[in-house]
């Protein structure tokens, strides 16, 4: 078995290695993202109106939905696969940025994935609006070698143009909906609707041209909307579409509760991760509930909730009160900028301590890497730059747990290591300082956002491999760096056996 990040700084893609053969699939001109941009952020505002003047996606995706059915779509939105009782299908999470980070989880995906039955993206399938003509390079393109087919879950940058190409690439290419009532001048939604972004005039020209990179037969996938279950092997996978702003509607929540009746084991794939952070959320359904009320239902015999939107992997084994282990994971490291893991405060929620809990990159890792990237930037090199064993120490201090890596004595802290992990927001005890909110987080995260400068390994992405059984689901989380040697045997970075019966 290759070696992982847990056993070596080598395993974590440090030091000098050959790079992936992944540049071979890019297109020639990449577009490079960054958020510092404003006119990106401007393109993608439409998630900060509908905080401020009201969110209009559940009567959007009511209305998408309402077509779909009208097409012929399943009303019950159950699209029912002959696996075998033994099958495995891959996961990955916020993948469309377009560039090397992306394209470097591709050759290990291939190589894990090439038995799989098919795959799921969960959230962020294309950055930063969703656009159409942006999925040449962004989704045909990175898995046109892919042989099965691939279901998706929208995210919030998939909302961004109103879910239309969503809908044009996953959906069977459902037209685009007629304009909506106008509001009434001088109300929220009156001033939300001048603001709002649109897609561009004539977008998505070159969508047909795309669609001929996976355009073989075992390659096709057809859903019922933009939310659906997936009846395969013994299991039913549920996925959900949590919007702009992390939520469900009221039909979509009453369709939630009717799929997830009944004694066969469901796993939930969601925009938005219900454990993150060391934090719990819930997702809130309107007029009453959660999902995590529904997934936590005996009743409704889940045994996982998957989410993207955070771009790095974390496990919470969270055993409910009846006895269960639920398996709470968030699994959006598919090819988006990473999210930091150091800013993580020592882990302890719903019974789930540092003992259970499971993340990549490891912290000392995220904290070592955002250290060169600032130092960069800021021209510090010297000051800031943290070597991965440094890292790995100063937060085995803060947080008040062993190293991960432990090669040999690790390196005394200093008063400039401790400085360094401070400025950039290394997470602490929950009884020293206060912990960032997830939000705060975010931003922080977002305002140097890796995603602009980052474009040499290790890119620490990952991807979920799981395989099912009669009895069991395992769960393989697999690194990818952007080094041939990850490339060539993608190596597993957490693994948990959950019991279906």
């Amino acid at each position: 078995m290759p070696e992982s990040s847990r056993d070596t700084a080598a395993g974590a893609g440090w030091g000098a290695a050959e790079r992936g053969a992944y540049r071979r699939l890019m297109p020639n001109d990449v577009e490079k993202i960054s958020w510092l941009d404003p006119r990106m952020l401007w393109a993608a505002r439409n998630g900060v109106l509908a905080s401020w003047f009201g969110d209009p996606t559940g009567g959007t995706r009511s209305r998408w939905v309402a077509r779909r059915e009208a097409a012929g779509a399943p009303a019950d939105k159950v699209i029912r696969r002959d696996d075998p009782d033994r099958f495995s299908f891959l996961v990955i999470g916020d993948t469309g940025e377009g560039g090397e980070p992306q394209y470097a989880v591709v050759p290990g995906l291939l190589e894990a994935g090439r038995d799989t039955a098919f795959a799921v993206l969960a959230s962020d399938v294309i950055y930063p609006v969703g656009g159409a003509d942006d999925y040449d390079a962004k989704f045909f393109r990175p898995y046109r070698d892919y042989p099965a087919p691939i279901y998706a879950i929208p995210g919030n940058h998939d909302w961004y143009e109103d879910l239309g190409a969503f809908m044009r690439v996953f959906c069977d290419d459902a037209p685009p909906l007629p304009p909506a009532p106008r509001p009434r001048p001088l109300t929220r939604a009156w001033l939300r609707s001048l603001l709002w972004h649109r897609p561009r005039a004539g977008d998505g020209g070159r969508l047909d041209e795309a669609r001929k990179l996976r355009s073989a037969p075992g390659q096709q996938a057809v859903q019922p909307g933009p939310y659906w279950a997936v009846d395969a092997g013994p299991v039913r996978i549920v996925g959900i579409d949590t919007g702009l702003l992390g939520t469900l509607d009221a039909e979509q929540g009453a369709w939630l509760r009717e799929v997830s009746r009944g004694p066969r084991p469901k796993i939930l794939v969601t925009g938005s991760p219900l454990y993150v952070d060391g934090a719990h959320h819930p997702c809130p359904i309107e007029g009453g509930g959660t999902v995590d009320d529904i997934v936590r239902d005996p009743a409704h015999h889940y045994v996982a909730a998957i989410g993207g939107d955070i771009h790095n992997y974390q496990r919470y084994p969270v055993r409910l009160d009846d006895g269960r282990i639920l398996q709470y994971v968030v699994a959006g490291g598919g090819g988006a900028f990473t999210h930091a893991t150091h800013t993580i405060p020592r882990v302890d929620v719903a019974g789930v301590t540092e003992r259970d809990f499971r993340c990549y990159p490891l912290r000392g890792d995220s904290l070592a890497f955002y250290s060169a990237l600032y130092g960069r930037r800021l021209r510090l090199r010297r000051f800031f730059s943290l070597t991965e064993a440094e890292a790995m120490a100063v937060i085995a201090e803060r947080l008040g747990i062993g190293p991960t890596r432990t090669p040999g004595a690790p390196p005394r802290v200093t008063r400039r290591m401790r400085l360094v992990a401070g400025l950039l927001g290394t997470g602490r005890r929950p009884d020293r300082g206060r912990r960032l909110r997830l939000p705060v987080r975010k931003a922080y995260a977002s305002l140097f956002s890796p995603g602009s400068a980052t474009y040499s390994p290790p890119f620490f992405k990952c991807f979920l491999r799981l395989d099912v059984s009669p009895d069991a689901v395992r769960l393989r989380c697999h690194a990818a760096t952007g080094l041939r040697a990850q490339e060539i045997d993608p190596p597993v970075e957490d693994e948990v056996t959950i019991p279906l019966r």
